[in-house]
């Protein structure tokens, strides 16, 4: 049975705890999921800041960086045009600036919501830990509703930032065989195609890597990649961390959010600062974009009162 308790007072902190796996979150810090520790390990990137305050305008960089946040209404700040008028969205979106509310809480589960403020959307988030036959599983489901008066454009990436030790391998369905290149630190991927052959993706300065293996602390890796439109069989992407002793699966419906998010950091983020962050994000998304104002097939709104529901679930298995 999952024991479930809170740490000081209920918006400051949420511990969900089944077995030797507990759940950390922070309602008041945008809804964090900010810790998942398995057998002592902890599994999420660890802050780089202290955590603070954030405001409407700062730079996600410039706050704690670190595990699990939602983006909506985008990913990186832009201007985008709506039915009324166009408005500046923020770095990495709202809702890890704004606090959360807690509209439900179980022994094995908490449902949360967050408000953005440059477009009338809210997100609910609800988690649910329960043990599986190899481990744990988290499984995840959101619902986003427009609280707005008029139609309103969204796109929603999930944002984990999972530590990733040397040697950590990250795994994809076979038929996926090249990414996206939304961008690369200094350069360093062969963008001439604007494509990544994976795992064996060429560097610009001549040489191949292995994009599917963790490099060493300090290699100032940055690649932002995108897989997509996914089919099916296509529907998830694992993180194996043998001396964590365990694999993290995450699973996801492509036909509600058909794109994959790749963050691959060793030092490589946020740039001018001496703690960064040394991890992999697997990210199901509904665009090949960081921007909200990058218009596609993938371009999605929302009309008044309106709602849109999907799910994502994260398996530990120990290895």
């Amino acid at each position: 049975m999952a024991e479930c308790s809170r740490v000081g007072a209920e918006k400051e902190n949420v511990l969900i705890t089944l077995g030797d796996c507990s759940i950390h979150i922070l309602p008041r810090l945008g809804g964090k999921i900010a810790s998942i520790l398995v057998k002592g390990h902890e599994l999420l990137q660890t802050p780089i800041h202290p955590y603070g305050p954030r405001d409407k305008s700062m730079g996600f960089n410039e706050g704690d960086a670190s595990g699990w946040d939602e983006c909506l209404p985008t990913v990186s700040g832009c201007t985008v045009q709506t039915a009324n008028g166009p408005v500046e969205t923020t770095d990495h979106g709202d809702l890890w600036r704004v606090e959360w509310d807690v509209l439900a809480q179980t022994t094995n589960s908490i449902t949360l919501r967050g408000e953005c403020f440059t477009l009338p959307l809210a997100l609910e988030r609800k988690l649910t830990l329960t043990q599986s036959e190899k481990g744990y599983r988290i499984d995840v489901e959101y619902k986003l509703t427009n609280i707005g008066s008029f139609e309103t454009p969204w796109s929603w990436s999930a944002h984990p930032g999972y530590l990733a030790e040397e040697g950590d391998i990250l795994q994809l369905p076979e038929s996926i065989q090249s990414l996206l290149i939304w961008w690369t630190r200094n350069d360093r991927l062969d963008k001439s195609t604007g494509r990544a052959a994976w795992p064996i993706a060429k560097l610009a300065a001549g040489g191949e890597t292995d994009l599917s293996l963790s490099q060493p602390e300090h290699s100032g890796v940055g690649d932002k990649l995108f897989a997509g439109p996914l089919t099916p069989a296509e529907n998830w992407i694992a993180l194996e961390r043998p001396k964590a002793g365990v694999r993290l699966k995450v699973t996801f419906d492509p036909e509600k959010t058909p794109y994959l998010g790749i963050w691959i950091c060793q030092d490589g983020y946020p740039e001018g600062y001496h703690v960064q962050q040394h991890c992999v994000a697997m990210e199901p998304c509904t665009a090949p974009a960081d921007t909200l104002n990058s218009i596609g097939p993938w371009s999605r709104t929302l009309a008044a009162g309106e709602s849109y529901s999907w799910p994502m679930t994260l398996d530990l298995e120990l290895l």
